[in-house]
């Protein structure tokens, strides 16, 4: 195609925007009515997967250590539970630092209940806390960390655990959270592309007596297809980049507004920065692919009569 002709398409293509205004307007407020609910849902689900990763990092395996341990044993078995396979971390938890742990954990309503428990009469264990690599891996580790256990004589560990029925509990919320996150995102594209869809072809029929014209003074399928192609394009374009905007203006206020609230929490939302370019590029795309797949679509049935 020609230079000349391309530009001649993309002047009439803006043309035609200005010519309808009325139903310019329609379709840019669908799309971007459509794309703003789209683009909640998408920040909802994104931030929800990335709490369930937060919280699912937070599994940890407790390794309670016999009382009767040396401590030149302690080292070696640290050396061992870090070369198990699916093991990411593991840090050493002294009884002394386990009673400050409770003791910050519990508050002033637990001074009480500890008091006198320092030294001697402290009843906690020395314990390892094992960070697995993988969260939904922790089931396995664990059972490579008993297996270790049992291999030895003495056996080291009185006590392996990580909470199986919270953490599997757990596990089975997140992964129904994110499904139902995923099926609402596409069950949303879908409505707005049929609701798109429906507006240009309005759009079109109200130029039902142009295109007719254009195919009784001999203009080709593609030259008449051209103009309605790149008009669905800016459509897109200018339908997408305004809830693109207003998304991304109330997301950053809200990062910044919640983080205090959340760090309470000790969770926190996907940063703006690690949004922002994917949230522009996928509303954008889907503005432009909506615009285009509309206008063709739409005005197909005119150049087969």
């Amino acid at each position: 195609m020609k230079i000349s002709t391309l530009g001649r398409h993309f002047r009439e293509g803006g043309k035609s925007l200005i010519r309808n205004g009325w139903m310019t307007f329609a379709s840019i407020s669908s799309i971007a009515i459509s794309l703003f609910i789209l683009g909640i849902f998408l920040l909802l689900a994104v931030n929800v997967n990335h709490m369930s990763e937060q919280i699912e990092s937070k599994v940890e395996i407790k390794v309670f250590l016999d009382v009767n341990i040396p401590q030149e044993s302690v080292a070696m078995l640290r050396s061992e539970l870090e070369a198990l396979e699916g093991v990411a971390k593991v840090d050493y938890i002294s009884k002394d630092e386990g009673l400050a742990l409770m003791r910050e954990r519990m508050g002033e309503a637990g001074k009480q209940y500890l008091e006198g428990m320092d030294g001697e009469n402290n009843p906690l264990n020395d314990a390892f806390t094992v960070i697995a690599k993988e969260p939904r891996e922790v089931g396995e580790v664990t059972a490579r960390i008993v297996a270790l256990n049992e291999s030895k004589n003495p056996k080291p560990m009185v006590k392996v655990d990580y909470g199986k029925s919270t953490v599997d509990t757990l596990f089975k919320i997140t992964r129904i959270v994110r499904n139902i996150g995923l099926i609402l995102v596409a069950c949303l594209a879908l409505t707005a592309m049929f609701l798109i869809s429906n507006t240009i072809k309005l759009t079109i029929m109200a130029r039902d007596r142009e295109i007719k014209i254009m195919k009784l003074v001999g203009a080709t399928n593609g030259f008449i297809r051209w103009p309605f192609f790149i008009e669905g394009a800016l459509l897109g374009v200018i339908g997408s980049v305004i809830p693109a905007g207003v998304l991304l203006y109330g997301y950053y206020r809200l990062v910044d507004s919640s983080r205090s609230g959340l760090e309470t929490m000790m969770l926190e939302l996907k940063s703006f920065d690690d949004v922002h370019l994917q949230l522009s590029a996928i509303l954008l795309a889907i503005g432009i692919g909506i615009g285009i797949w509309g206008s063709l679509l739409s005005v197909r049935k005119y150049l087969k009569a």
